[in-house]
């Protein structure tokens, strides 16, 4: 069984994680909690059954389970404040709270072109052709974890040859630079967007970009 998410693909048979074809190298430990969060997915698995499940009948410190996830967030470019994959429920446990879906079973399919991508900070939602959902829900395309941002704030219609921006009925509005939007924009490469109070930058893949990454499930 394969799951993929974001531009990463967790293999369980292989026990490889990749991103875009290139293996990411983490401990063994740390892929089989990986493995043990998405299959729970989205459910909270506790510290004490992590810890059970990792190192079954042996005493060991919470700090070891910690440090896997740290392990793991750095694997996949998570953020504990803003976690698009790897989410702390306070003083209880952890959970994969990420957009996944199995593989295909043919291994060697295509993988959906990339065409454009938003850029929050240090982290990137590649975006194929189709409807993307931005908010703070955690099963839409581009999740922006934050206050000011509505559940289901936005949404990106891409295609081959442009990208529309709509607002969804936000509470505190989207913005293509200082311009609110109230009925659909396109957009071009390196406009800033406002959702709610955060500001993202919209990227389009050009021919000669070496961007190969696979289409963002958050």
């Amino acid at each position: 069984m394969r799951i993929c998410f974001g531009p990463f693909i967790l293999d369980f048979d292989t026990r490889q994680l990749t991103r875009d074809g290139a293996e990411i190298h983490i401990s063994p430990k740390a892929f089989e909690l990986l493995a043990a969060l998405v299959k729970e997915r989205p459910n909270v698995l506790s510290k004490a059954v992590l810890q059970q499940r990792l190192w079954p009948d042996t005493f060991v410190a919470e700090a070891n389970l910690s440090n896997l996830i740290a392990e793991l967030r750095a694997a996949l470019g998570d953020s504990p404040r803003t976690p698009n994959y790897l989410r702390t429920a306070h003083k209880f446990g952890y959970a994969f709270c990420g957009r996944a879906a199995e593989a295909s079973a043919a291994r060697d399919a295509p993988l959906p072109r990339v065409l454009c991508w938003l850029e929050w900070g240090s982290l990137r939602f590649p975006l194929g052709p189709g409807e993307h959902v931005i908010g703070r829900d955690p099963d839409v395309a581009v999740r922006l974890d934050a206050a000011t941002v509505s559940r289901r704030h936005a949404r990106l219609v891409v295609s081959h040859d442009k990208t529309l921006l709509e607002d969804s009925g936000s509470k505190n509005g989207t913005f293509r630079g200082s311009e609110r939007v109230t009925s659909a924009v396109a957009l071009a490469d390196g406009d800033h967007l406002g959702i709610g109070s955060l500001r993202v930058v919209f990227r389009v893949r050009t021919h000669d970009s070496t961007e190969t990454h696979h289409e963002h499930l958050l």
